[in-house]
Order: C-alpha cells, then structure tokens, then sequence
C-alpha cells in the first residue's frame, strides 16, 4: 500500500509547516511607550547660570572666611526651629549698572532626572529664605555685591534633606544656585525601581525604567542588568553610576542602553539599583524577541513548500481516483486460483 503511506506523510508535513507559520505568526514583541518630559517651564540651574554669565553678571556663593575655597553650592544644615545666614555674591561684569531681583526657589527633579527650580512662588524650603530688603540690589559696572540671606528652618520642619535654590535675575535672564539644605534628625535611604520594559531591539533596545526615592536624603544610583535567555546568559549591564541625582520624594523615568540584547531570544531581565546607605532594590521584566523581517521570508518559504505538497497530495489522489479497483470479469493467473470441488454431495 505505498500510495496510503505517502498521502500520510504528505498530510503530516502539510499540518507541520501549517502549525510552524502559525506559531512565527503568533509571537509577541514589546510596544515602544511614548516618553514623557516635563513642561518646558522649568529651567536646571546650571543652564541658567550659563545664560546669566554670557549677559554679563554672574551668581554665586560669596568665599568664606579666611580665603576658603570657592563653593559650587550652598551648604546648610541645623535642628528644626533655627536660623541659620550665609551670602550670595553678584558680580557684575559689564560697562552698565545692573538691576538684580533675588527670591527663594524649591528644587526639584525633572520626569527625565535633571535638576530644576520651580518658576513660581516658593511653597516648600524655597520659602524658608529670606533677602529682608536686600531682594532687590542695584550693583554698579564692575562691581561684586556681596548680599546676606537668612534661611529660617521651621519647627515642624521633618528631618532630612529640603532641596532649594537661590535665584537671581536681571534684564530677563536667571541664575540659579543650589542650596543643599539639612533639618537635624533621623535619616532614610531608601528607593524602588519600578514600570521596568524593553523598547526596541538588537544593539538599539533600551530598557525603560522608573525610580522613586522613598526616602529623606538625596540619592546617587547605580543599577546593573542582568538577562537570562533560553540558552543561558545573555550580556546584560555591569553595575555603573547613572547620571542623575534622586531628590527625596523624587520620581523619574530613565532609559538604560542595552547594546547586547539578542535578535532571537526569549528573556527574563532583572534590573538592580543600589545607592549608598540604601537597601538593593530590583525588578524583573521580560522580553521576546523575534527577528520580523527574516519571520516575514520564511513565514513565505513556508506557504510556498506547503501549497507545493497540498498539489502533489491532490495530484497523488487524482491519480487513485483515475485508476480504480481492479474490474470483476479481469482474469487470475492460474497459480493463485482456490480448488475447485463437485457439489454432488459424494466423497471422492
């Protein structure tokens, strides 16, 4: 019976081919999300500042006493119901006198991670500082003002760290200069990570994330990536620092270049963020990837090979059908015929 066992086959390799283009047709891969940014509003001290130097006055912290080194920020820290004063010094290094407003500003982390200063009126430690009648300074043509400020720490201040700013402006243009501002008392570090995904794929996937700082203290992360495939280990992130400082309170949504993410693979990631003095935190995700274009050719190979054996199938039948049985009336050879007996009923 050889036709029988090749429509079989036949039908088995049809059903195969069948089952595997359904299964490419079927496989997953990660929606891209839209990323999200902050208004435009928001301005980080360090452009500002930039802004203000090439207009021709500049702001920063005045030199301590006794000819200490120059100071990026300010640093203050005291318990919770005390004053504590430090300078700003405004330099003017034009041909024309300037007009300075000064005021209180809080600071704050963008959605991307970048430092900014809220445009409005201070609600939070940004209303804690104080110019009395200085908020407005007049400074002569090559001149540096010297002006003193107050920073009045209430007595329900919480412990921990209240990030802030000092800003300054003249003929439009801001400067801003950070305050690092601690009220005395218990401390936490601590932090999340959290909405871990995958966007894109081969040397240009990325791996989007968010952390949070749960925390009273600022933050300075570093995360690793770890990615497991289904043939083992796959080349993920080793532990390095993230550009960003996590304000307490603070969250933001980062991106992680992953250049090792495979073409064709099914993976679990882990990703593990530490910062000093906080607990290790982690998050798992997985991604599929499936490589579309070459998907798309064999998807079509496969089409084609089955409509080949489904016509060599229907032309075996074809063939079956044309043939028939074997007729009735045909002779048997001699050799194969039963024996013959009388139906007289006598022995023999």
């Amino acid at each position: 019976m050889p036709v029988l066992h090749t429509s079989a086959a036949l039908g088995r390799l049809c059903s195969a081919l069948l089952a595997a283009f359904l299964l490419s047709a079927s496989t997953a891969v990660p929606v891209a999300t839209a990323d999200t940014r902050t208004a435009a509003d928001a301005r980080t001290a360090a452009d500002a500042r930039t802004a203000a130097d090439e207009s021709g006055w500049t702001a920063e912290p005045a030199p301590g006493a006794g000819g200490a080194p120059a100071r990026p920020y300010f640093y203050l820290a005291g318990p919770a119901g005390t004053v504590l004063e430090d300078r700003l010094a405004l330099t003017n290094t034009s041909d024309r006198e300037r007009t300075v407003t000064l005021r209180g500003a809080d600071a704050y982390n963008t959605a991307d991670g970048a430092l900014a200063v809220r445009p409005a009126a201070a609600s939070g430690a940004g209303s804690w500082i104080s110019f009395g009648a200085a908020a407005t300074v007049k400074v002569p043509p090559r001149t540096r003002a010297v002006v003193p400020f107050t920073v009045t720490l209430p007595p329900s201040a919480l412990p921990g760290e209240h990030p802030s700013a000092v800003v300054a402006t003249a003929d439009g243009q801001e400067a801003g200069v950070r305050v690092h501002l601690s009220v005395g008392g218990p401390t936490l570090a601590a932090l999340t990570v959290e909405d871990v995904s995958v966007r894109g794929k081969g040397a240009s996937a990325v791996v989007a994330y968010t952390l949070v700082n749960r925390g009273n203290v600022t933050l300075a992360p570093e995360l690793a990536l770890r990615a497991e495939g289904l043939l083992g280990e796959v080349p993920g992130r080793t532990a390095h620092a993230l550009p960003v400082e996590l304000l307490p309170g603070r969250r933001v949504s980062l991106t992680e270049p992953w250049p090792g993410a495979p073409v064709l693979d099914d993976v679990a990631l882990t990703l593990t963020v530490t910062a000093p003095g906080a607990a290790p935190a982690t998050a798992t995700a997985s991604a599929r990837f499936v490589p579309w274009g070459i998907a798309g050719r064999t998807g079509a190979g496969l089409l084609g090979l089955g409509a080949v054996a489904l016509a060599a199938l229907l032309l075996v039948r074809g063939r079956r059908a044309r043939s028939g049985p074997p007729a009735d009336g045909e002779p048997v050879p001699a050799g194969n015929r039963a024996p013959e007996h009388e139906l007289t009923g006598a022995s023999r």
